[in-house]
């Protein structure tokens, strides 16, 4: 079956948080949004079908997931990933940032530290606060418009007594970085020799470029599994964020422990009927919708690139190598931090995330959600192009 990617599906009037609170957020309607992370494509059909049977049943008591729902699951973390991953290491949880406070309540105590490797999505240094602990920056660099991580940083901070803990996020958002295996093998390195548990969020792992590979980092060694949590969920790869629905593979019995006794304290043990139903069928039947997405994406990626070096020259594409999002070099514009924000906003009237949010090293950058039509996808682009024509004009007439 080919998916239509192309059509415009109109989003308002659904309680989404992308298109029904702009004016909430933003202070304005007139603005189009390309922020936060999800696709405005509707989700593969054999989902849809199956939620409209289950609602046709008309009855929604308590639900448990079955074997097929973890069979769904393994079996494509072992298609897609190559990895075979056992029922039992799997807790699941209402969402990835959910399962990060779960983690960190359940391996570490207040007034610990955490490392992240910035700039870097933004709930991560949120809910390392809200937790009362203490976030500890690595920052990536970045060299010849490609970020690395820094080892010899990581090092240095991760003998620090107090580190009990990083959260890696792979692929990287919002730098597009798929880790190598090598790369990762190097942090695990490093880790394991400081006694740094690893918690890999792996929300993206389904969204990767032609010529890179995703590598689970608990895949690597049997070591390297018995010290990590990897949290993955489908909300990125078939548009289901809200379902509220993620599985979280865990190896180490004794950690798998720890993270079950705070699912039971807040009662999370059931499972939305819905989640239960849009999950498996999208594990067992989304392989044709996802491999037509990630065509589709690579035309809009080719696309913004080609756009912008056409037309804004002064602005520069990280190249992504997974994630349906982009993250642009901006500083050649010359405007600090909130002077880019309120220019795309107010000026461009395009609502990007901004760089500064993502922490040390985002500053003067802008990310782009690609999942939408391409026509889209051009408006906003065009609404930049004109923004900052305007904007260089009157620069150079203020210059002379």
């Amino acid at each position: 079956m080919t998916h239509n990617f192309d059509k415009v599906i109109n989003r308002y009037n659904t309680n989404s948080v992308k298109w029904d609170h702009t004016e909430k957020l933003f202070g304005q309607t007139d603005i189009l949004p390309m922020w936060i992370a999800d696709m405005d494509f509707a989700s593969p059909k054999p989902v849809v079908d199956a939620l409209k049977e289950r609602a046709e049943h008309g009855v929604f008591g308590y639900t448990s997931r079955s074997n097929d729902y973890f069979g769904a699951f393994i079996d494509w973390v072992e298609r897609r990933h190559d990895w075979a991953i056992q029922k039992r290491w799997i807790r699941c949880t209402p969402g990835i940032m959910p399962a990060l406070s779960m983690a960190i309540q359940s391996f570490t105590s207040e007034r610990d530290k955490i490392i992240i490797q910035t700039p870097v999505y933004t709930p991560f240094m949120e809910v390392i606060e809200k937790n009362n602990r203490e976030v500890v920056l690595n920052p990536l660099k970045l060299v010849n418009e490609r970020y690395e991580m820094d080892f010899a940083d990581l090092e240095k901070v991760a003998q620090n007594k107090d580190v009990k803990m990083i959260i890696l996020c792979n692929p990287h958002n919002p730098a597009g970085r798929v880790w190598s295996k090598e790369e990762l093998s190097r942090l695990g390195e490093i880790c394991i020799e400081n006694n740094v548990l690893v918690i890999s969020d792996e929300a993206h792992f389904d969204i990767v470029y032609k010529g890179y590979t995703h590598t689970p980092f608990a895949s690597i060694s049997e070591e390297f599994s018995e010290y990590s949590v990897t949290c993955t969920a489908p909300s990125k790869t078939f548009n289901l964020a809200g379902v509220q629905m993620a599985n979280i593979i865990i190896p180490n019995k004794e950690l798998r422990d720890s993270f079950t006794k705070i699912i039971d304290r807040l009662h999370l043990g059931l499972s939305n009927t819905f989640g239960v139903t849009a999950v498996e069928n999208a594990y067992k039947y989304g392989e044709e919708w996802l491999d037509q997405f990630l065509e589709y994406l690579e035309g809009n990626l080719t696309f913004l690139t080609e756009f912008i070096e056409t037309n804004l020259k002064e602005i520069k594409v990280i190249p992504p190598e997974g994630t349906y999002l982009a993250w642009l070099d901006c500083r050649a514009l010359g405007m600090d931090a909130k002077e880019l924000e309120n220019f795309f906003r107010k000026e461009a009237k395009v609502a990007f995330d901004e760089g500064y949010t993502f922490g040390l090293g985002g500053e003067g950058f802008t990310r782009v959600n690609m999942a939408c039509p391409r026509h889209v996808l051009e408006e906003g682009l065009r609404r930049v192009e004109k923004a900052v024509n305007e904007y260089l004009i009157k620069e150079g007439e203020a210059v002379h």
